[in-house]
């Protein structure tokens, strides 16, 4: 989603903050701009790609600027809606992430004073606010407007008087401050600077800090200087090249055997899990995600719950804050229950609301989280880090992988801890986990096949995808990856519910992906396969090695390693993101950008 970086040191800022903003480009983003202090403030902006911007960028020495890429929630996309956004007498500019709830209020009384307006964004309110408290200093008028407006934001604003300083403030969005020699750095993402440091400061909401070349500041909203903490991160390591790769979505595909491998050390080499401080009989467990993440959570109630009989329930971060309280074993709270909050980016807006909402109410917290240092990781009990690496590609693979085996990991500890499993049965877990990503190369090995799925599927208008117990999430999976990135409608089934309605929509033109799997729901699988080819609908079978069965009632199919059941969620992620990858490169399709999609979603 939208991507702030500032810069203000002793080097031309332009080349610097939009290189910083390319790599924000990952996060999705439908227009840029830049704002750089000339003597006056000089600005440009334009709808579409980076490429668009620095086609109309003239060079320039300016040594301090801010940078934008917006993603429209107020207006369309367009020039003129891009941000910065300036102050009505050209000396204040703006750019900010979020949204102002109570901006046409604002705005109303601004037009009442004079105030003139020329975007449909709620942003353009902020520099004109800004510019009716100014007195000669940018950090008291910031103090000011954080009393008027309401919302989530990450604004960051220059001033023509002060040709080396960037204000920020923040409120439940990300905000960093990276620390050079006489050189620093404002950005809404870690990636977006590691390139120029690896000291970061992290400040809290409502916090107002002032960055110039010699010096930080933090102060809070009454203008008292806070100390704060300078965290060192991992040394960068460039990852935004596809390395012989057509899109990042593939690449990532192919080192999900890494990631996994990567994640293991990090789970079963330095214990995270012995730090989660889950030592109390846990009455019930609530795994909160969106997305991509949700259907992880999905696939970690059906482990947890096999593991540990703990009851485990699912939730949409969107709508966990809206229910009924957390309820623990025999009423509300008579034992603390678990709540799981997963977020690959740790900057999602919902799962942080809902991460807040489960902690007011005495809940204990765990997130399963890819990025050391976000936002979410701050807020809660404990943690678990994925070790994916920066995945660039806006519809989620490797983090996937790598959130299901910490959730299973996590039922392994669980089990162990309440005694439900002993230490053999424990490394044997671990030893089974250990060996998924020598299987999924062997179905990385075994890829080209998939591409002759591709036209069963491309032309159709609209797809089902089934699968029962543990890999019903990926049917869920499959469909949403198949929609998300070539636009495809897609849905995804418990299969046995296709006859409580779905079948009416089945024909000759309306392909079903099967996942059959050999465990203790196999028969009916298959049952259900049959009445799909009962309706003319073709099906595609992703099945398990040697699986003649479920072959012959099938018109096409694809053939798994050999793997635990349990386990298999690990290889059909893999298989039906890469037959979605397929099927979107040949329709042509923006796989790595998909339209209107968003890497990380910091609205609500």
């Amino acid at each position: 989603m939208c991507g702030i970086v500032g810069y203000t040191g002793n080097k031309p800022a332009q080349e610097i903050v939009i290189d910083s903003l390319k790599k924000l480009e990952y996060r999705g983003y439908d227009s840029s701009g830049i704002a750089l202090h000339e003597g006056e403030i000089v600005f440009s902006k334009k709808e579409g790609p980076i490429a668009n911007l620095e086609s109309v960028l003239d060079s320039s020495n300016s040594k301090m600027a801010i940078a934008h890429t917006r993603w429209a929630t107020h207006g369309v996309p367009s020039d003129v809606n891009s941000h910065p956004h300036l102050s009505n007498d050209g000396k204040i500019a703006v750019v900010h992430n979020g949204t102002i709830d109570n901006y046409l209020d604002i705005k109303s009384s601004l037009e009442n004073e004079g105030f003139n307006f020329l975007s449909e964004s709620d942003t353009e309110v902020i520099p004109n606010l800004l510019s009716k408290y100014y007195e000669g200093d940018l950090v008291k008028a910031v103090s000011k407007i954080l009393d008027e407006i309401e919302g989530i934001y990450t604004i960051a604003a220059i001033h023509v008087d002060n040709p080396e300083q960037i204000v920020s403030v923040r409120n439940e969005t990300p905000l960093v401050i990276g620390l050079g020699n006489e050189e620093n750095y404002v950005a809404s993402d870690i990636y977006a600077i590691l390139k120029y440091t690896q000291q970061i400061i992290y400040p809290d909401d409502h916090q107002i800090v002032s960055v110039s070349p010699k010096d930080v500041k933090v102060l809070d909203q009454n203008l008292n200087e806070v100390k704060f903490e300078v965290e060192t991160v991992e040394k960068y390591t460039e990852v935004a090249e596809k390395g012989g790769f057509e899109h990042f979505m593939l690449k990532e595909i192919f080192e999900q055997p890494k990631a996994l491998q990567d994640s293991q050390t990090e789970l079963f080499v330095n214990s995270p899990l012995d730090n989660l401080d889950l030592n109390w009989k846990i009455g019930s467990i609530s795994v909160v995600a969106c997305g991509t993440s949700y259907h992880a959570g999905l696939v970690g109630k059906y482990v947890i719950e096999q593991l540990t009989a703990i009851p485990v329930s699912v939730h949409y971060a969107s709508e966990f804050r809206y229910a009924a309280p957390v309820q623990g074993v025999g009423g509300l709270m008579s034992s603390r229950p678990l709540v799981i909050l997963i977020s690959q980016s740790g900057e999602t807006a919902d799962t942080l609301a809902a991460a807040r909402a489960a902690k007011q109410q005495g809940c204990h917290t765990v997130a399963i989280c890819n990025v050391p240092g976000s936002r979410i990781t701050r807020e809660v009990d404990g943690v678990i880090i994925t070790k994916s690496g920066q995945e660039i590609g806006v519809a989620a693979t490797k983090t996937f992988l790598t959130q299901m085996q910490a959730l299973y990991a996590l039922a392994m500890h669980l089990a162990f801890q309440s005694g439900s499993i002993d230490h053999v049965m424990l490394k044997n877990w671990e030893n089974e986990l250990r060996g998924i990503p020598s299987k999924i190369t062997q179905l990385l090995n075994s890829s080209e096949s998939i591409k002759e799925l591709v036209p069963h599927i491309s032309k159709a208008k609209s797809t089902f995808f089934i699968g029962r117990n543990i890999n019903y999430p990926l049917a869920l999976e499959g469909a949403l990856k198949l929609k998300e990135i070539s636009y495809i409608h897609a849905e995804g089934y418990p299969a046995g519910e296709l006859k409580h309605g779905p079948l009416a929509l089945l024909s000759s033109d309306t392909p079903v992906i099967a996942i059959a799997i050999q465990d203790h729901t196999y028969s009916k699988l298959i049952s259900n396969i049959e009445e799909i080819s009962a309706r003319s609908a073709p099906v595609i079978t992703v099945a398990q090695k040697g699986d003649k069965q479920a072959l012959r009632v099938s018109d096409h199919g694809f053939e798994l390693p050999e793997v635990d059941p349990v386990l298999s969620p690990f290889l059909v992620a893999v298989f039906v993101q890469l037959l979605s990858y397929y099927v979107a490169h040949d329709l042509g399709k923006s796989i790595d950008k998909p339209r209107n999609l968003a890497k990380s979603v910091t609205v609500e």
